[in-house]
């Protein structure tokens, strides 16, 4: 691309927080502001919405709301977050992953307008939708507004991919029937949820300035900023819908590796196999090579694991959720005794029982899948009602 070409595209790209300071202050100018955000809420020279917003004359930052990780991201999935005092700022910090999810009453007082920014990955099971919803559902309750600040989706927004939550299998991380991938910006899922799911709040999606649904993070001007502590790169989040199942079983899905969610295994499994099973069978867009590792914590820590790491090679064509789904029912074929699922969590993370079933009656996939393909079809239909871009 010419350099000139590049500088005016570069230019044009706007996160929905430089919408706002640049176009849409007249949003929050003169008003009380309650700012939900963690490492992400960022611009694109990587200043934080906390210090942007602080630093705006005419706007008033009174509270802050951090969700799961904490509002700087110090602390390690499902680890409980205590309220406290920002330090740059010196403002309170009410944390949302605690002994509470939504904003109190008490935590409201004084503040007019609320602001959310956050990045997601674009998997179902990332509790930030469901702080979100829950921070609308109090601002509907408390007669607040509140503003969106959309961000890309990181692996697109075009794909939509996976079973349908059934909601029977409502939790922190699926709260909604919508599918593991789903293909919508946060702004969009923000509109999706509180018209669909009935929270009725005062809502505002700041949208962004120049972003398609085509593009994956890389074709942003933006850089990556991890969203959680095991999301390091964008490459996690392309895998993350499907080897984020992971989690409901007992192999290490690479927690305590710098790859997690790319590197697969357990004490229990003879790599070379498994790789060799897993390529025969000729998934679209992805290759598995032979790996060995000891995580430094979460399962297995300390001991020497065998596995594959998943190699994407062409994003497009790659499936996560089919390949998750893949990688799960082929270990369970080859290592019956030593495999097993965390049955509710497995259940929560997949939004139903009938896939777990299936891969312990060794259905294949690929009738797993034409078995979600009608949920999804119809998620389809009211998802296109709250698509913002192009």
């Amino acid at each position: 691309m010419p350099a000139a070409v590049h500088e005016h595209s570069t230019a044009a790209f706007q996160t929905g927080i430089e919408v706002l300071l640049h176009d849409r202050l007249d949003l929050i100018r003169g008003k009380r502001v309650g700012l939900i955000t963690n490492p992400t809420g960022v611009d694109r020279e990587l200043v934080s919405d906390v210090d942007l917003l602080a630093h705006t004359p005419g706007v008033h930052l009174v509270a802050l709301f951090g969700p799961e990780h904490g509002i700087r991201g110090a602390h390690q999935a499902g680890a409980s977050v205590g309220s406290d005092r920002d330090p740059a700022t010196g403002l309170p910090v009410y944390s949302l992953y605690g002994k509470t999810r939504q904003p109190t009453p008490a935590m409201l007082k004084g503040v007019d307008v609320l602001v959310f920014d956050i990045q997601a990955v674009g998997a179902r099971f990332y509790t930030y939708l469901y702080t979100m919803a829950d921070v609308m559902k109090a601002a509907a309750a408390a007669h607040i507004p509140i503003l969106v600040l959309d961000r890309p989706n990181p692996i697109g927004g075009t794909r939509v991919q996976g079973p349908v939550l059934d909601p029977k299998f409502a939790s922190f991380v699926g709260e909604y029937p919508i599918p593991l991938r789903y293909g919508m910006t946060i702004g969009e899922l923000a509109e999706l949820f509180n018209s669909e799911f009935h929270i009725g709040a005062d809502l505002t999606v700041v949208k962004m300035r120049g972003w398609r649904r085509s593009m994956y993070y890389d074709d942003t001007p933006l850089q990556f900023v991890m969203p959680s502590p095991n999301m390091p790169t964008e490459t996690t989040a392309l895998v993350y819908p499907g080897m984020g199942l992971m989690e409901g079983t007992n192999v290490s899905e690479g927690r305590g590796t710098t790859r997690p969610f790319e590197l697969i295994g357990a004490p229990w499994i003879d790599a070379d196999k498994l790789s060799r099973v897993l390529n025969g069978k000729h998934l679209d867009g992805v290759r598995f090579r032979p790996v060995h590792f000891t995580p430094t914590f979460s399962k297995y820590q300390g001991k020497s694991c065998n596995g594959i790491e998943v190699h994407v090679m062409d994003r497009d064509a790659f499936n996560p959720v089919v390949v998750g789904l893949t990688v799960i029912a082929t270990i369970h074929e080859l290592y019956p005794q030593q495999f097993a699922f965390k049955v509710s969590g497995f259940d929560r993370l997949i939004g139903n029982d009938w896939v777990r079933q299936d891969i312990e009656k060794n259905i294949p996939v690929s009738e797993m899948q034409r078995r979600w393909q009608a949920g999804l079809s119809q998620f389809e239909k009211v998802r296109r009602k709250y698509l913002l871009y192009k």
